[in-house]
This record gives C-alpha cells, sequence and structure tokens, in this order.
C-alpha cells in the first residue's frame, strides 16, 4: 500500500469514528444515556503504557576510529529506537591497553555494564563476567567457549593481518610480482630502501601495534607447527631461548632494525594511514579494519593486499575465532531491567539493517548465524578470499588462545614492550628470551596465588 492510500485510509477512519462517538459515545447497551463519568487511568495502569527508562554503560576499546565511529552510530540508532533505554558511553581514547583501562575502570567502581571483551579469561576468573543469556546464542554460527560456558557475542571474525602496499611504491620500485617467500618480501624491503622511501610504517606508540609483527613471526615459526605451545610454556616443557622463538624473534629485530620506519617508536596507529597516502612509507602490515580509514584518507590512492607468506612458501594467518565480543557484567546481570536493554542492544547491533552497514565500514568478517551481506572493495575482497581458502593454516596471537592455552594476562603488555627494548638497544635476542621465561614464570606463580 503506498504512502497516500494508507492517509487516506487513516482519515476514513477518523472520520467514522468521530461520528460513532458523538452519536454512540453518550449511550449504553440499554438505549438509556450514561451520565456515568469515565474512570481516570491509576498510576499502574500509566506505567503499563511505557516501558521502564533504564541506563545502561558501554564500553569498547577507541583505537581504531572507523570501528569507535560504527559503534556510536549503531548507539546513537538504538537509542532513538528505544527511547526509554539510555546508554551511557564511557569509552575512553588513552594511551594506556585496553586491559589495563579496564582494569581501572572496575578498581574505581565503574566496570560498564556492556562491554566489549578482549581478555575474557582475565574477567572471568575475577568474577565480572556473567554468561551469555542463552536467548542469544542462535545470532551466531560458532560461539567460542571458556570452561565450557559462553561469555561473547563475537562482534567480527578474528581478522588476518597482511601486507598493505601503496601501487605507486611498489611500481616505482620496480617491482613487479608479489612475494611467494618470506625471503623475497626481504628483497622487495631492499628494492623499495633504495627508491629512497621507507619500507614500512609501524605504529608502535600503540602498545597493541606492534602485536601486528611480532605475532607474524610468532605464528609462522612456532604456533604453525604446535598450537598448544602456550601450554607446555606453562608446563615448562618449552622455552623462549628455544630455535624457534629464537629465530621468530631474530627476524622480528632484523626487520626493524633494516626496513620499519626510523620513527616507528613515537608513531600512534591513527598516524600509520597518512604515511602511506603520502608517500612516507610504503606498506603498512594491519588489519582489513585499516582499509577504510585509507580511503577516507585518500579516495584515490591506490593499494593492495596480500597475506605474507613464510620462508617455505605456505601461508599462516590470524584467523581462528577468538574469545572476545561483547559481554555481560556479572553485576549489570542482577538487574533484570538491565539485562532486557543490554539483551535488546545485541539483538538490535547484529540485525541484518545494522550489521550489514557496521560490517562495511570496519571492513570485518561477519560471525552470525544470518547471511550478512555488504559492499566490499577490491582489497576487502582479497580479505575475504583468504579467509575462505581452505588451504591456508588459521592459527592465533599469542595472547588469544585460551583454556590450556592462554598466557598470563599480564604477560602480553610486559613481551611487547621488552621486543621494542630489544631494538632500540640492539640487544641479544637470547638474553631477552631469557628474561621472557623468567617473567612468563613469575607471572604463573602469582596468578596461582
Amino acid at each position: 500500500m503506498t504512502k497516500k492510500s494508507i492517509l487516506q485510509l487513516w482519515s476514513i477512519i477518523m472520520v467514522i469514528s468521530l461520528v460513532l462517538t458523538a452519536c454512540g459515545g453518550t449511550s449504553n447497551n440499554s438505549g438509556k444515556e450514561n451520565n456515568t463519568p469515565a474512570k481516570a487511568p491509576t498510576n499502574s495502569e500509566e506505567a503499563t503504557d511505557q516501558p521502564k527508562p533504564v541506563t545502561i554503560s558501554i564500553a569498547y576499546a577507541t583505537g581504531d576510529p572507523a570501528t569507535k565511529q560504527a559503534i556510536e552510530t549503531t548507539i546513537d540508532a538504538f537509542m532513538k529506537a528505544n527511547s526509554h533505554i539510555t546508554i551511557k558511553n564511557i569509552s575512553e581514547t588513552t594511551s594506556d591497553s585496553y586491559l589495563d583501562w579496564l582494569k581501572t575502570k572496575d578498581a574505581v567502581g565503574e566496570f560498564p555494564d556492556l562491554v566489549e571483551m578482549r581478555d575474557t579469561k582475565v574477567f572471568v576468573d575475577a568474577g565480572k563476567l556473567a554468561e551469555l543469556p542463552e536467548e542469544l546464542h542462535s545470532l551466531f554460527e560458532v560461539l567460542p567457549t571458556y570452561e565450557g560456558k559462553y561469555y561473547n557475542a563475537p562482534m567480527t571474525g578474528n581478522a588476518p593481518q597482511g601486507i598493505i602496499y601503496s601501487k605507486k611504491a611498489y611500481t616505482d620500485a620496480g617491482i613487479t610480482e608479489l612475494p611467494k617467500t618470506y625471503d623475497e618480501f626481504v628483497g622487495i624491503q631492499e628494492k623499495l630502501l633504495a627508491s629512497g622511501i621507507s619500507p614500512i610504517v609501524v605504529g608502535g606508540k600503540d602498545l597493541f601495534h606492534m602485536g601486528f609483527w611480532v605475532n607474524y613471526f610468532l605464528i609462522n615459526n612456532v604456533f604453525k607447527d604446535d598450537p598448544d605451545w602456550n601450554s607446555k610454556r606453562t608446563a615448562q616443557t618449552v622455552s623462549f631461548t628455544d630455535a624457534n622463538v629464537v629465530q621468530a624473534m631474530t627476524d622480528y629485530k632484523d626487520l626493524f632494525s633494516k626496513y620499519v620506519d626510523k620513527g616507528w617508536l613515537s608513531t600512534g596507529d591513527n598516524q600509520t594511514a597518512s604515511m602511506l597516502v603520502t608517500g612516507k612509507a610504503a606498506q603498512l602490515y594491519s588489519g582489513p579494519w585499516m582499509l577504510g580509514q585509507i580511503e577516507e584518507a585518500d579516495p584515490a590512492f591506490e593499494f593492495g593486499f596480500y597475506a605474507l607468506p613464510n620462508r617455505d612458501g605456505s601461508v599462516v594467518i590470524n584467523g581462528l575465532p577468538a574469545l572476545a565480543g561483547w559481554s555481560l557484567s556479572a553485576e549489570a546481570a542482577k538487574d533484570p531491567d538491565k539485562v532486557e536493554a543490554i539483551k535488546s542492544f545485541i539483538n538490535f547491533f547484529f540485525d541484518p539493517a545494522q550489521y550489514s552497514p557496521y560490517l562495511a565500514t570496519v571492513n570485518g568478517i561477519p560471525t552470525t548465524a544470518a547471511e550478512v551481506s555488504y559492499d566490499t572493495n577490491e582489497q576487502m575482497e582479497e580479505v575475504l578470499k583468504i579467509m575462505a581458502d581452505p588451504s591456508i593454516q588459521k592459527s592465533m596471537m599469542i595472547n588469544n588462545w585460551y583454556g590450556e592455552n592462554a598466557i598470563p594476562p599480564q604477560f602480553r603488555n610486559w613481551f611487547y614492550k621488552l621486543l621494542q627494548e630489544l631494538v632500540v638497544n640492539n640487544g641479544e635476542v637470547a638474553n631477552y628470551m631469557k628474561q621472557s621465561d623468567t617473567e612468563y614464570d613469575s607471572n604463573v606463580k602469582a596468578n596461582k596465588q
């Protein structure tokens, strides 16, 4: 029915209603005049007409501007559609790690009702998270479990990192083919260096950014052959001083020492797109969430994306389902009104009407059972192709493994900082790996107390 015919029908209904009211509103079925005044609604009856107002707090990682904007857009749309629910956004942009920021919020009594969770084990073990309401389980194709229970509504699939490169920089340096091995990739860096451009930009000012390269080397030298390496390290049957880890960190140190832009330690993650599009650097190793930022920085900039191969030519990527996503706080779970509001928000967030534009903005990989379609660019098509390729092995970053393979939560940031010092101080890899063993074991012992 068209908008015009709906309005015409509504006008007719209103006219009939007014006529009936005028003719019969003062009479009862007996035909006698009814002088009894209409009963005024009680307060309780008024209350049932309007949903009870409720306020929930929400927090998420704000390091990626595109994701931040996409979530804020969804929050605004949700509150507009649900006027009785107020969402208090307590997210903050901070130089601290997201884990440390959440711990601070908890310490001052401001742990959010609904939180983007990336360290589920830490907060479950601390009694801060409630299980994901069962009614929400069917929304998702796969739900990761911790100790047999579900705590996360995964916002996007675990996305792979890859080389985002300037096509012009590659052409200017005489690079005509993408690398088939890691050694060929190193050869490309030599050509870029000779052409006068910084080969690789790294946002080392933001500690989480260090994880991209560190984990490329760990995945390809350690986890691809031994996915249970973390649990063995906890049991002290393997060591950071073993040859495979030393090789991984030696390759990392060589790459940073020779080919990474010299200002990497003072460069923020949010500056990397600008350095790429302005020609100050030729490549960025990051995930698909950066694709939109690069296009926004310069719509005319021509760039590509590829998964970085290993020395033997195989490709192993970060891509297994992670124990992460929207989580409900244990405190909020005590309030039925908050629980209903949170369930409403999660249903709204993953509804295709909102989830599709969210995925398009962040270049995310869908997690829902319902099929979701959205427009993708050339680079994102490559990401999805990589994820769908059964010949490409999927793995995880060192801190994303869970269950027996979970590492001490405080170790990751310490380890990344240590590896920054390794490069800055031109340290001996073996000595730094001995420090890693000592710190890891100390963390394990402390967490048992």
